[in-house]
């Protein structure tokens, strides 16, 4: 799978953070794997029109943590994956998730409801996880 990149330009966070996020969100889902290649620094500026030097920093920083790993070239490939749970298990949570949401808006929550009962229970979960 090839990643697709976008940008918020008015989030705050630094461009190139946002392309490691977006990486690192990706492994978690399960949508880029160990051995899949990252579009080329060319690929991603021609989409976002942003400074090459932007593209080569987030990399770089994948690459320091180990997530990818660039072959002269050949691009830039994903080392190895995030997240526990197989991709058969993600793919029913998100499916119990998404039923719950359906819940969430039937009972009248909007989404900053919902946000804050989610983080109130992440919160709550690994709490108890670490205790």
């Amino acid at each position: 799978m090839v990643i697709d990149f976008h940008l918020d330009r008015g989030s705050g966070v630094a461009t190139y953070l946002q392309l490691v996020h977006q990486v690192k969100h990706a492994l978690r889902l399960g949508l880029l794997a160990p051995g899949d290649r990252l579009p080329t620094a060319k690929e991603v500026v021609g989409k976002l029109a942003i400074n090459p030097n932007t593209v080569l920093k987030a990399y770089r920083e994948l690459e320091r943590e180990g997530l990818v790993a660039g072959k002269p070239g050949l691009g830039t490939f994903v080392q190895r994956s995030l997240g526990g749970a197989s991709f058969a298990d993600r793919t029913r949570l998100r499916g119990e998730l998404g039923d719950w949401l359906t819940a969430c808006r039937a009972a009248g929550l909007d989404a900053e409801d919902v946000r804050a009962l989610f983080s109130s229970a992440l919160l709550d979960a690994f709490r108890e996880e670490t205790a």
